[in-house]
């Protein structure tokens, strides 16, 4: 198998596996805050153990490490709302509100990047609000809170994805997810005594082993394959695939949880729209960048370029 083809089946598989972290998210019963801490926590540890974080972490500029420290804190409050939203709605909700990440992205960065801003990323903000309004019409009314949140992490995704990108090639990616969840895992555990439900609940057996896959199964293994893939993957290619991973989220979510019964038909055309701009967007903005992995293990969006 070519090298190329190869590298498209890696990154379609963890698309699929992070596909997987939304219907995890709904069936660990675990509050939110917990849920993240435990996540962030089991991923931290296990990359304290490779010894090219610690290589990566003696080479990074002092100044460079608290940049990334305060990313962390924009990722653990990313995964902090995006499974809040699943809680409060379901996991076809959550999905699809972090398919608006990249709708935000593509205004937040050129205030973040300072770079002129492209009349086309208005036409991606135009394009999707006809999608949202049908979601949220398909969206029973008490699960509108976890809409709202889930919004709210979409815009999140947008801020540290973009933050990252002004940082992309000044780290090892290894030593930048470990500096990013281990800050987020400090910074949960300061926040835990704020929140509804703290952070250090014990998990039973049963939301135990599901942590163990949604932190080695769908977070530090496809980010080890993604990280292979992409040295072979264009940024334009590996967004295009990874942007499939609302769709594949929701179509888990109808196999496994059977939330088409929760949801009316107009929640599903609003996500087909929104989805077609999505898509729409990179033909219509295509820019020769670098595939970023620094994205991919701290995004439940893991899109990888603009």
């Amino acid at each position: 198998m070519q090298a190329i083809s190869k590298a498209r089946l890696q990154i379609h598989f963890c698309v699929v596996l992070w596909g997987f972290t939304a219907i995890l998210g709904k069936l660990i019963t675990l509050p939110a805050a917990a849920l993240v801490w435990w996540r962030m926590l089991l991923v931290t540890v296990a990359l304290m153990m490779t010894p090219r974080v610690w290589r990566g972490l003696r080479a990074m500029p002092a100044r460079l490490r608290w940049a990334y420290a305060g990313i962390g804190v924009l990722v653990s409050l990313h995964w902090l709302t995006f499974y809040a939203a699943i809680k409060l709605s379901n996991a076809s909700v959550g999905a699809t509100c972090i398919a608006l990440g990249p709708v935000f992205l593509a205004f937040v960065e050129p205030w973040i990047a300072r770079r002129r801003f492209d009349p086309r990323e208005l036409l991606l903000g135009v394009a999707v609000v006809p999608g949202v309004a049908m979601v949220v019409g398909g969206v029973p009314t008490a699960m509108r809170l976890g809409l709202v949140v889930g919004t709210a992490s979409a815009l999140l995704v947008a801020l540290f994805s973009a933050c990252n990108k002004r940082l992309v090639e000044h780290g090892d990616p290894l030593t930048v997810t470990w500096l990013e969840l281990g800050t987020g895992t400090l910074f949960l555990g300061l926040l835990a005594p704020l929140l509804p439900h703290s952070a250090f609940v014990l998990p039973g057996l049963h939301d135990a082993i599901l942590l163990v896959l949604l932190s080695f199964g769908c977070t530090l293994l496809p980010f080890a394959l993604a990280l292979v893939a992409l040295r072979h993957l264009s940024a334009f290619g590996t967004q295009m695939v990874t942007n499939l991973e609302p769709v594949y989220a929701i179509v888990l979510a109808v196999l496994l949880l059977g939330e088409q019964r929760e949801l009316a038909w107009p929640f599903y055309l609003g996500v087909a729209v929104i989805l077609a701009a999505v898509f729409v967007h990179p033909w219509l903005s295509r820019r020769q960048e670098p595939a970023q992995p620094e994205l991919l293990g701290v995004s439940e969006s893991h899109s990888t370029t603009d």
